[in-house]
């Protein structure tokens, strides 16, 4: 490796996904000259770089019957997700290029290209509210956000109307409504279930989940046309991603360099200025070390991403990683557990069916400990909400029925009965010992030392499955499923709902009012760095157990406004 001359902009964005996008959108649309630096390949949104979006599954080498770490040599830690298919698979990152240790098991899923995970999400989009931003300072978990629903509150309401949210009102104040458009129907069994779990435990609600994919276009992207399936790119661009929406409203300002096959090293450190200079980063393909300076920085590489480059940011001033003054950088590692549910046969609904391939299922908020810490004496702090789909049995169902020939045939002509799944996505707590740390013998081909990872269960997330599991079959019984069927794919040290697997980890970096117990403020900015803002999941100081990249949205344009203002103040 060697240095080039050092380019300047006025920001530069490490990540181009969910929170990158962002911030490269509102920081060039606000005037700023701003370089993104992504270590995926490019890819061009629509057809030519979704090139499997549409293909049936006889095209596919193993006919995109899933994927083995067999049929996947180099992607062994990204074909761990149970929906991982062939289809999918280029979209997702090379394990042996971009390694990781385990100190226990770990499931880190990455993007591979420009866009990152926002072309991989499940576009679930929930508002947190006083009940998660309070809920540290209610236990003593962790410590107490710096902010409110009431910061955050018209921030929410300006990303959803640009990303395009579709969902149903429902007046919760642990769930606070959005700027919705119109909500996607509920099937016929999802009514049924509706109904049967509104009538046996009032103060549950089921509801259509609310998720970024358009029921009304904006601009040039249109509504959705139910076509799945999602998770192979979209090229009509009705669901949100930064491929689609923010990168291209970047780049009309002019203002805009994006660079692939990018990956960030460090973040340079002016100790006679107290004040972060810019980004080294490595170029992939050449090897090579390059130099951008910049006024301001915004860490959007992804919670393990950018904890690595922080950690790996030493200098005379922080010789532990930058902004890390208070020792909680790379700890309180968090994520949802989940891999847990219920299964079961509703009766009757034969003359009903479904329409298309609806891009979301159904959602149930959580209704455990709404009052108070363990107000429900269930043995653990906070909670857990729930998302299932309920479908009818297709003609694939012939394979485990009995029969061959002309009559089993004939009688998968014919929809088979109506089945409904119900999970359960649990908070985890932030712990000390949960942690992406730096190894101290180990680095990547590029020698920047790799991460290793821990996060485990503790005794509350397990009370809390416990309680879940239980309360799944209990609402199919209510609603007189038949055949329920269970299951926990928790085991202790083993794979099957590892930390991960939910891709929703967050928490290295996390926000606080004392610079003393956290590494941000309430502006998503280095208490010790003024000019660097970290912005995606590793701010984040507890887990709730909504989806969270609507919040990442959110703060990120908040952040951006904060550094605008403060650079226009000539503050940084």
């Amino acid at each position: 490796m060697f240095l080039q001359q050092p380019e300047t902009f006025d920001a530069v964005v490490v990540g181009s996904g969910i929170s990158g996008g962002w911030a490269a959108k509102e920081l060039t649309e606000k005037g700023l000259r701003t370089l993104v630096l992504e270590r995926g390949r490019d890819i061009v949104h629509g057809h030519g770089g979704y090139a499997n979006e549409h293909k049936q599954s006889w095209e596919f080498t193993h006919r995109n019957r899933g994927v083995s770490p067999a049929h996947a040599p180099t992607q062994r830690v990204q074909s761990r997700i149970p929906w991982m298919d062939e289809a999918a698979l280029p979209l997702y990152q090379d394990d042996l290029e971009h390694p990781y240790v385990e100190d226990a098991p770990f499931t880190w899923i990455q993007g591979r290209t420009v866009g990152g995970r926002s072309l991989l999400w499940g576009r679930h989009c929930y508002r947190w509210s006083d009940l998660d931003f309070e809920a540290n300072l209610r236990d003593g978990h962790g410590v107490d956000w710096p902010i409110r629903y009431a910061d955050l509150a018209p921030w929410y309401s300006y990303v959803e109307k640009f990303a395009g949210v579709s969902g149903e009102a429902l007046d919760l104040p642990h769930l606070p409504d959005g700027e919705f458009q119109p909500p996607m129907a509920l099937n016929a069994g999802e009514v049924y279930l509706r109904d049967a779990i509104a009538r046996s435990f009032p103060g549950r609600h089921l509801t259509i989940g609310r998720v970024a994919v358009l029921t009304r276009a904006i601009g040039d992207r249109a509504a959705c046309h139910y076509c799945g399936p999602c998770e192979r790119g979209c090229s009509t661009g009705s669901y949100f991603s930064s491929l689609a929406s923010t990168l291209p409203a970047a780049r009309r300002t002019g203002r805009l360099t994006l660079r692939s096959r990018a990956m960030a090293h460090s973040v340079l450190y002016d100790e006679a200025g107290g004040r972060a200079a810019g980004v080294r980063y490595v170029d992939l393909d050449t090897g090579e070390l390059h130099v951008v300076r910049a006024r301001v920085v915004f860490l959007c590489a992804s919670t393990l991403g950018t904890t690595r480059v922080m950690l790996n940011s030493i200098s005379a001033r922080f010789p532990a990683g930058i902004a890390n003054d208070s020792g909680a950088l790379g700890h309180y590692l968090m994520d949802h557990h989940y891999q847990l549910g219920a299964s079961g046969e509703i009766p009757g609904l034969l003359d009903r069916y479904y329409e298309g391939n609806r891009p979301t299922g159904y959602y149930v908020p959580r209704y455990r400990n709404l009052s108070a810490p363990d107000s429900d004496r269930l043995g653990f702090l906070r909670g857990y909400g729930h998302q299932g789909s309920v479908g009818r049995a297709g003609w694939n169902r012939g394979a485990g029925e009995r029969g061959i020939g002309v009559d089993l045939k004939r009688r998968l002509h014919d929809p088979g009965p109506w089945y409904a799944y119900m999970g359960a996505w649990g908070e985890t707590l932030p712990r000390e010992d949960n942690y992406a740390l730096l190894d101290t013998t180990q680095k990547d081909q590029w020698g920047v030392p790799l991460l290793r990872v821990k996060c485990t269960w503790g005794p509350n997330e397990l009370a809390m499955r416990k309680d879940a599991v239980a309360q799944v079959a209990a609402m199919l019984k209510a609603a007189g499923c038949r055949g329920i069927t269970t299951h926990d794919n928790h085991k202790a040290g083993e794979y099957g709902a590892e930390a991960g697997l939910c891709i929703h980890e967050m928490g290295t970096a996390r926000m606080g009012r004392d610079p003393k117990t956290s590494v941000l403020d309430a502006h998503n900015r280095a208490h010790a760095v003024h000019n660097l803002y970290v912005t995606d999941g590793a701010c984040m100081t507890s887990s709730a157990c909504q989806n969270p990249s609507i919040t990442y949205m959110a703060l990120t344009a908040r952040a951006a406004a904060h550094a605008v203002a403060e650079l226009n103040r000539r503050t940084i």
